[in-house]
């Protein structure tokens, strides 16, 4: 590629010839795709298709930052993580993030801001993922769904700050969101 225009129409010139489905799951699918470049050449794409996702970040009137401790198999860890998850058939992402809100803090909010779209991991997957900021809470009992095992911790914006730059924060939603929310913050 010589300059942007050209990058710009890679994608526009790139043809599917063919596309198969080698797996349909409860949250994703996967495809398996024959592509035509500009050039002429038959790659093959694995594409993870994925219903879209919705996540926030609470915010106390004191500058302290809820976030999740919560055991992932897929990365057989537990990690640090804000309230986020996959979004309803026909439900809206601010009201996914909403209903996570509550299910998995127990709290309300009077305010809501959004803060990026972005998708999470584009080489192999189009999982697009809404961020928002959730401030004025109102604190209320969780309702985790039955297969997780969740604790919330209140922790200030600084220290939740630290731990990102110590590598105790390892979920990218949650660090995106960490440095977004201090960023608006400043402003």
């Amino acid at each position: 590629m010589k300059n942007l225009r050209e990058v710009e129409q890679f994608g526009e010139r790139t043809k599917k010839v063919k596309s198969e489905y080698k797996f349909k799951g409860k949250i994703i699918n996967l495809r398996l795709d024959e592509v035509e470049l500009p050039s002429g050449k038959i790659v093959e794409r694995e594409v993870v298709e994925h219903r879209g996702a919705a996540g926030i970040v609470p915010i106390t009137s004191d500058n302290k930052v809820i976030l999740l401790r919560q055991y992932r198999y897929p990365a057989n860890k537990m990690l640090w993580e804000i309230p986020a998850g996959l979004l309803d058939a026909g439900e809206t992402p601010l009201d996914c993030a909403i209903r996570e809100l509550k299910e998995e803090t127990g709290c309300t909010a009077k305010s809501f801001i959004k803060l990026a779209e972005f998708y999470l991991t584009p080489g192999n997957s189009n999982e697009y993922f809404h961020l928002y900021l959730a401030k004025d809470l109102k604190d209320g009992d969780a309702d985790f769904d039955e297969d997780e095992v969740i604790v919330s911790k209140k922790i200030q914006l600084n220290d939740a700050l630290k731990m990102l730059n110590n590598d105790e924060i390892n979920d990218a939603k949650t660090m995106i969101g960490l440095c977004l929310v201090e960023k608006f913050l400043r402003t």
